[in-house]
């Protein structure tokens, strides 16, 4: 089983990406199968290094080591063989319509109640007249003669499917400028690597049903290759998750402290019928199977995604984070606070609040029970019996109770009106911080 991931360079990842990516590897991995990464880099004018860069970083932080590295504009020399071989078999005919032609031909077509499909009329040029084109200065693009037929496949995700090519124009395989598209070179590598499983979003069933055809006609073996259809994600409501919303890359969820086993995790699970379960792509493995997904549309929700971060972060052990956490933070520190967190990176400021110089608010109206919190304060040293000592004695010296005894000795402590358990924190501020930060919401 030979399985490949094969990103265009031309942006950043996003968790429509990381989903596919992460269904190739989760499957050649649970059957001792090889996953390439394969840049698909022959749109040299959107193709940026900075974006291939950022493919690898953002697989690497996913968990998805790759066995192979292929980049296509390694590979022109093997396009233009295979192109040679098509022209040969006359499977790939030269065009010189411009735009503006092409445009009024569907025109034409729609008025006579007839699909837009190309007329095939380049089909008819004789070779004086090709030779007169190029001599105008004119160079053509190629188009695949798709047979007349339909291509079926049993779909790993979405069943039976079948593409009658006749309802659709022939391709462009190759432009003008003589560079291959994407169409052309995904078969081609896809034959020559040995590629035995292909999946990808359903938003490509039309392409498979092309590809197919062409694969074939290059040598391919009818039947060799796999087919695996993920249906597209849709936001939250249901509505179309657009690519370009920044929210939705990898480098947006990593920058905002996401962590990789609860979005894999959760990618994992998506559109099946399994509860998510945070972990890396090594610990799903074993047990991924792609024939639960669904065939209806997943929704991604953040929310959800946000909800497994919390469990995981609130489970993670010292030792799985300590080398993110602020420089002094120890382990008292990280059990004390991991249970308040959705993201690592809230852990910063409840280290300000435990080692750092906080100023709290003063608190009007509370200076006499803060002075009374004050005179009630247990000597050192102190431990996780403190704060029930302290506040039942204030309980009985003040009469408060409930919000009106804890919330005013929080704000002054802390500076929130909500956070990690107090009595687990306090021993982590200490008495001299504590005295200062009563006396300063006291407004004394």
């Amino acid at each position: 089983m030979k399985l490949r991931f094969a990103p265009s360079p031309t942006g950043l990842l996003h968790v429509g990406n990381a989903r596919v990516a992460l269904a190739n590897w989760l499957l050649a991995r649970r059957h001792g199968g090889q996953f390439l990464l394969r840049l698909d880099d022959t749109d040299t004018e959107r193709s940026r290094t900075e974006y291939a860069e950022a493919i690898e970083e953002d697989l690497t932080w996913l968990g998805l080591p790759w066995d192979g590295l292929v980049r296509q504009t390694d590979r022109l020399d093997r396009y233009a063989e295979a192109a040679e071989k098509l022209k040969a078999a006359g499977r790939l005919y030269p065009c010189f319509e411009t735009e503006e032609e092409l445009a009024y031909k569907r025109e034409r077509r729609r008025r006579e109640g007839k699909p837009p499909l190309y007329d095939r009329e380049a089909l008819k040029m004789t070779r004086e007249q090709y030779e007169k084109a190029l001599s105008n200065g004119k160079q053509p693009y190629w188009r695949f003669l798709l047979a007349s037929r339909s291509v079926s496949w049993r779909d790993q995700v979405l069943g039976d499917r079948s593409v009658k090519l006749s309802a659709i124009s022939d391709p462009v395989l190759i432009r003008a400028d003589g560079s291959p598209l994407y169409t052309f070179t995904s078969v081609v590598d896809d034959l020559e690597m040995g590629i035995t499983h292909i999946v990808r979003g359903e938003d490509h069933v039309t392409n498979t049903g092309i590809q197919i055809d062409i694969f074939e006609a290059l040598g391919g073996k009818q039947g060799a290759l796999a087919f695996g259809h993920l249906p597209l994600l849709t936001d939250a409501e249901g509505g179309a998750l657009s690519k370009r919303l920044g929210s939705i890359s990898l480098r947006h969820l990593r920058k905002d402290g996401i962590e990789p086993a609860a979005l894999v995790g959760y990618l994992a699970a998506l559109g099946t019928s399994n509860d998510p379960v945070a972990g890396m792509p090594a610990d799903l493995a074993p047990t991924y199977d792609l024939g639960k997904v669904s065939q209806s549309t997943a929704r991604f929700d953040p929310r959800h995604m946000l909800a497994l971060n919390r469990k995981l972060l609130h489970g993670i052990s010292f030792d799985a984070v300590k080398d993110r956490l602020p420089e002094g933070a120890d382990e008292a520190f990280w059990l004390a606070v991991r249970g308040n967190l959705d993201l690592l990176r809230e852990a910063r400021p409840w280290f300000d609040v435990v080692r750092g110089s906080i100023v709290p608010p003063v608190l009007e109206n509370e200076g006499d029970f803060l002075r009374a919190a004050l005179a009630a304060m247990p000597a050192e040293p102190w431990d996780g019996n403190t704060w029930g000592a302290w506040t039942g004695a204030l309980k009985e010296s003040t009469g408060r109770k409930g919000k009106a005894l804890f919330l005013p000795l929080r704000l002054a402590l802390t500076g929130e009106d909500h956070g990690p358990d107090i009595g687990t924190i306090l021993p982590l501020i200490g008495r001299e911080k504590a005295v200062l930060r009563l006396k300063i919401a006291a407004g004394s």
